[in-house]
């Protein structure tokens, strides 16, 4: 198993690509601590490693919250006796609106969860990872990186845009303590975060693009699928990735370069 004995922080751990990154890594040895603010969903998952035979454990937090975030990381580390992989993985598309209609507050949310989020992930969990060395993944979009033309997405492609800067920042920095950052850009994906999207008066902004049939040229639109995401993260957090950091990679079947 590729990932025996190391513990594995992964945060959005409910649903979507967390939850099956979380899967796929206990599949592949690792102890995983679920982190989440549902604690329902994410002890879901974590009875589904157990039931499976792994090892995994449960934290509530925040992720923009410095206190939670601190708390919850130590609480793995207490339980689990080190930290080798991070996955910061949660965050939200936040209001969809013209910049004139966009209020601050929501500008400030959307930014707070991803970005600062992010951050705090990262920041906290470096004490352990420093120990023995690591992998951090952190996931960003295809928004704010190759694709600019979803009118109204300006705090989320901004925010997506700033993990990019943060992991090659973070990277150089990390580089002499062996602990190795990356960072995903997954295109349309089947997960649930579409759901929870608030998309207010875009259309009236919106340029008009045209494409080829199927956005999407690799499955002729067809989304992918989180667990093609995950085993993109388990290769990038594995010993097969040693020698990659402060990189970003696009997992999106070619869809930014045909919309970007």
């Amino acid at each position: 198993m590729q990932l025996a004995g190391k513990v594995a922080l992964i945060t959005g751990t409910g649903s979507g690509i967390g939850k099956a990154a979380a899967l796929l890594m206990a599949k592949e040895g690792a102890r995983v601590a679920a982190i989440d603010r549902n604690s329902a969903e994410s002890q879901q998952t974590v009875e589904q490693i157990q039931q499976q035979g792994g090892e995994a454990m449960t934290a509530v937090a925040d992720i923009s919250q410095p206190d939670q975030m601190q708390q919850a990381i130590e609480q793995v580390v207490a339980t689990f006796g080190r930290l080798d992989i991070v996955f910061a993985n949660a965050g939200i598309n936040g209001v969809w609106a013209p910049i004139e209609e966009l209020q601050p507050d929501e500008w400030d949310k959307t930014i707070d969860t991803n970005l600062r989020g992010t951050f705090l992930t990262v920041k906290y969990a470096i004490p352990y990872l420093k120990q023995q060395g690591g992998a951090v993944v952190i996931n960003s979009s295809v928004n704010g990186t190759r694709i600019f033309s979803n009118t109204g997405a300006t705090a989320y492609a901004c925010s997506k845009a700033a993990q990019v800067a943060f992991a090659k920042m973070v990277a150089l920095e990390l580089a002499k303590y062996r602990i190795r950052v990356n960072v995903i850009c997954p295109g349309a994906i089947e997960t649930d975060i579409d759901e929870s999207t608030q998309q207010r008066n875009v259309e009236q902004e919106k340029e008009p693009v045209e494409f080829p049939s199927g956005r999407i040229p690799l499955t002729d639109g067809k989304p992918g699928s989180a667990h093609q995401v995950a085993q993109l993260v388990l290769f990038l957090v594995s010993d097969a990735a040693s020698h990659i950091t402060g990189t970003e990679l696009w997992i999106d079947g070619g869809e930014s370069l045909l919309q970007g």
